[in-house]
């Protein structure tokens, strides 16, 4: 059973969510909060795998939450939620250690699948956030190297970039003819020996050290 936290200033909001989320047989609403503040309690309280956060509350936003939370419990998985698709507030959540960011147009069953990949310790980004994101790392951020990319395997390494197209596990494994457990094992290594996170911290990692090139 996954365990879920809803953070949004908006009481309407909180209960769809919740109703979206209950009807799900393997996710579990723990608790909601109406601010940052109280997300970041709760999410002491409660230890849950996901928290989907809204990032417009007040006084304490979702973004300064999510740096909170995370720097206590590093495990916990967190969904940024917004109205607004803009490029600033994407890179302010990655930077907090955000593993997705969702619209709340998202469809409800696209929501609750979504939660499922952030538990499962993947990252999601709506496709047009996907490639602003590369657009913006590639195009303005120098390369910066990183210590870790030296002791990827040959192998792991190819798995990084397969990563920043944006293939599944599946996807990889299906390309390089082996099983999807043994594609999940280098991505596990990856994450270990890049001190990442998830799939988002990895890809822009990527495309900082150019290790994977944009393809236009």
């Amino acid at each position: 059973m996954t365990r879920v936290l809803i953070a949004d200033d908006e009481a309407l909001v909180r209960g769809g969510l919740r109703m979206i989320l209950t009807a799900q047989p393997d996710l579990e609403v723990v608790g909601d909060a109406a601010d940052g503040e109280e997300a970041v309690q709760l999410a002491t309280r409660y230890a849950p795998d996901v928290v989907l956060m809204d990032i417009h509350m007040a006084p304490t936003d979702g973004i300064a939450a999510t740096e909170r939370i995370l720097a206590a419990r590093g495990e916990t998985r967190v969904i940024m939620l917004t109205t607004f698709d803009l490029d600033e507030y994407v890179y302010r959540a990655l930077r907090a250690g955000a593993s997705g960011f969702m619209l709340k147009t998202t469809p409800p069953r696209e929501l609750a699948e979504a939660v499922r990949i952030a538990a499962r310790g993947d990252a999601l980004l709506s496709p047009s956030i996907t490639r602003r994101l590369i657009d913006h790392y590639t195009a303005t951020a120098s390369v910066v190297a990183h210590p870790g990319l030296a002791e990827l395997t040959a192998r792991e390494t190819e798995v990084l970039r397969m990563m920043a197209l944006g293939l599944s596990n599946r996807e990889i494994a299906e390309q390089l003819f082996v099983g999807e457990a043994t594609v999940k094992t280098h991505v596990n290594r990856i994450f270990a020996k890049l001190g990442v996170r998830d799939r988002v911290q990895a890809v822009v990692l990527a495309y900082r050290s150019g290790v994977a090139q944009l393809r236009r």
